[in-house]
């Protein structure tokens, strides 16, 4: 099993729409990359701990692989817009992929170098190796599973 760190903006989202890949086995939602040990969601959204919203993703490399998984992700956020997805405003709203294998660095930045064929912008999101992840309050774990009416930036049936 393999695991990475995305970030798209709203975590609830991206944790919906990754746990619905075949091959993706588990995924968490929480803060990565900030200051403050085991921030509140509160905290978090001031913008002083900075921390971004994140999505922890277990997946099994022979099912799918690390370049389609980003592929996918590539597809459900504006990587060129910085401190924000949709209308969710605010540095934990910034996109990042955060790795925990070096090795994955390379195929990282494949990706991000056709993607940024796509847009005449630069693109902002932070590629980096994770520093510290805390995990979010249990209620937004699996959120839209557990409210299937409830609030998402990302088209689920990309």
């Amino acid at each position: 099993m393999k695991e990475i760190y995305l970030a798209g903006g709203c975590f609830w989202g991206v944790e919906e729409y990754m746990s619905r890949l075949d091959g993706v086995v588990d995924t968490e939602v929480g803060y990565a990359n900030g200051t403050k040990e085991n921030p509140t969601y509160q905290e978090v959204c001031t913008g002083i701990t900075g921390h971004t919203e994140t999505t922890y993703i277990k997946y099994n490399e022979n099912i799918i692989s690390l370049e389609q998984l980003l592929n996918k992700f590539w597809k459900i956020i504006d990587p060129t817009v910085s401190n924000r997805q949709g209308p969710d405003i605010g540095n934990q709203y910034r996109t990042g992929i955060y790795y925990i294998d070096k090795e994955d660095l390379d195929i990282i930045n494949k990706t991000l170098e056709e993607q940024q064929k796509k847009y005449d912008k630069p693109i902002v999101t932070e590629i980096m190796p994770l520093k510290i992840f805390f995990n979010a309050e249990e209620y937004h774990q699996d959120y839209l599973k557990k409210n299937p009416g409830g609030y998402c930036h990302i088209d689920l049936s990309k």
